[in-house]
């Protein structure tokens, strides 16, 4: 399966979310090939530290400023993870035009579900041919969740977004803002690997179970 995770805006956390999701794939038993379209390099940069460091398993992704479908589609049984962002537009609609799902990370505050609102308007053209191929989904959920329950930004964002024209799913899972996923980042280790019966890798295990009901989780 291929899986984009896009979004226009910056800082709304496109490479954490594919970087834990490699490793997670990869820890149970699925091979995966990511690519990297993103100027920034963050999801390679992420899997190079994991390589030298000498963590397992070896991530494979590829840091490339362009994509062809035909790339993409030839992995055969492998997970194909995509981290792409608006800096290279052509690359981003030449991935998602062959992805079978795109992934949008969206925080909660109105900045961030207008910036979502463009980049659907501004793929759309694209996406439909895909969907009329039966191909595609796309998915959005809430990244970076206020963990005060009080607050209900978290909560106003998913219904705003439920609104937007071409989101197929807003998804119930969330991944709330914790300082967990970024200090694992800096030892090339996924959330769950460093701090396996955290809060965080709870919340993670939870998202990555609902996007691959099929990987059954052996990790503590």
């Amino acid at each position: 399966m291929i899986t984009v995770i896009a979004n226009l805006k910056g800082g709304s956390g496109k490479s954490t979310v594919a970087f834990n999701l490699a490793v997670w794939l990869e820890r149970n038993g699925r091979k995966v090939i990511g690519y990297d379209l993103d100027p920034q390099c963050t999801f390679s940069d992420l899997g190079m530290l994991r390589r030298e460091i000498g963590n397992k398993p070896d991530i494979e992704i590829h840091s490339v400023r362009a994509v062809l479908g035909e790339q993409l589609m030839a992995h055969g049984e492998c997970e194909v993870l995509v981290d792409v962002g608006a800096a290279n537009m052509a690359a981003m609609k030449e991935a998602m035009a062959t992805a079978d799902r795109v992934l949008i990370p969206v925080p909660p505050s109105q900045a961030d579900v207008w910036a979502t609102q463009r980049f659907l308007h501004i793929v759309s053209p694209d996406m439909e041919v895909v969907r009329l191929n039966g191909r595609h989904r796309t998915m959005a959920f809430v990244n970076r969740a206020d963990t005060n329950l009080s607050i209900r930004e978290t909560e106003e964002t998913e219904e705003a977004l439920r609104m937007l024209p071409g989101i197929d799913e807003v998804m119930p899972q969330r991944l709330k803002m914790r300082t967990s996923f970024r200090r694992s980042l800096s030892e090339g280790l996924a959330v769950f690997e460093m701090w396996p019966r955290s809060k965080a890798a709870d919340e993670f295990r939870v998202l990555a179970t609902a996007l691959y009901p099929e990987v059954v989780g052996q990790m503590n």
